[in-house]
């Protein structure tokens, strides 16, 4: 039996140039022959279903006026091990000179710009016109260590049974490290329980298939903030995910312009999000029965300080949503 494999130009190509006696080429439209039964050795390829996959990575980064800083992320994008195939940025209405400085010090990246519409958009955007097989984000603001990609590459390589891969962190306040609190550590298998409280994987730390993505609908484009949150919930309901303890990648905080300081009251985006998940009816019983829990807890929460401010309306609506939610749940409405 043969198989006919169509390749595209990039750092794959050396690696499959040693595979054994049973890979002969031949050079017609860019097509090789393969023949079977054969092994591979070449570092990045996995093979699923007897279908041979060549993964391509795009390291997608949205920047709204972070130009000060957009250089650290790039510079660490192009420091890889393992160099991604594509590099997006997508510029979400900056108007700092984003455009003159990537077009300058950046020629080779893909830069798109579109007028502001939130960091979800500017994610999609980036998906859409890429076509890598697989997607790393990375947040203006962070930076990758150099062998980022080529860790995850090998892990997803070596346990094919993954779909996503997250690593550590090293988190950076104000110039200073610091140590993550126990509520904020990382894991991987199963992790829909863990996320529930609050997210658990960082948009910067994963490498996915672009297939999951675009089974789980993407990046939310309605909410303004917690849309990780939103996003982790929906592919960790359904499948475990890949962790590795090797902190590849260092995040900074404590800026003004970070999303947590700019929205109050961020349970509220993670409550629209338990809403919807639980009205889309995909969750198992036992996974419906804690997101329940979850969602009446932080609803809870909600109202009350609604009510010490006054605000009549907006804790009527939290008390709906304990009221729609509390029967079956773990915590009863108190």
């Amino acid at each position: 039996m043969k198989y006919i494999v169509a390749l595209s130009p990039g750092r794959n190509w050396p690696s499959i140039l040693e595979t054994n006696n049973y890979l002969t080429r031949r050079q017609e439209k860019g097509k090789w022959e393969l023949r079977f039964p054969f092994s591979f050795s070449a570092d990045e390829t996995v093979i699923r279903d007897r279908n041979i996959m060549i993964p391509t990575v795009a390291a997608i980064i949205p920047v709204f006026n972070r130009v000060q800083i957009l250089g650290r992320a790039l510079n660490s994008v192009y420091a890889q091990t393992s160099p991604a195939d594509e590099v997006c940025v997508v510029d979400d209405g900056s108007t700092d000179g984003a455009r003159e400085f990537v077009e300058k010090n950046f020629p080779e990246a893909i830069y798109c710009y579109q007028r502001n519409q939130g960091v979800s958009a500017a994610r999609n955007r980036g998906v859409a016109i890429t076509t890598s097989s697989l997607l790393a984000f990375l947040d203006s603001d962070d930076e990758w260590l150099p062998g980022k990609l080529q860790a995850q590459l090998d892990a997803l390589r070596e346990q094919g049974e993954y779909r996503l891969v997250h690593c550590d962190e090293i988190w950076i306040r104000r110039g200073v490290r610091v140590n993550q609190m126990n509520k904020h550590q990382k894991g991987g298998g199963d992790l829909f329980q863990r996320c529930l409280p609050r997210c658990v994987i960082s948009p910067s730390a994963v490498l996915l298939e672009r297939s999951l993505l675009s089974e789980s609908g993407g990046f939310d484009e309605s909410l303004p903030a917690c849309e990780d949150y939103d996003l982790w919930l929906k592919i960790c309901s359904r499948y475990p995910v890949l962790y590795l303890e090797q902190a590849l990648l260092r995040k900074y905080g404590g800026h003004k312009d970070q999303l947590s300081n700019k929205y109050w009251g961020m349970d509220r985006f993670r409550i629209h999000a338990l809403d919807k998940l639980l009205r889309s009816g995909t969750l198992k019983r036992e996974q419906e029965l804690a997101a329940r829990a979850m969602l009446v807890r932080k609803s809870k929460i909600m109202m009350n300080g609604a009510s010490k401010r006054e605000k009549t309306e907006l804790a009527q609506k939290y008390r709906r949503l304990i009221e729609k939610y509390a029967a079956g749940a773990k915590e009863e409405l108190g």
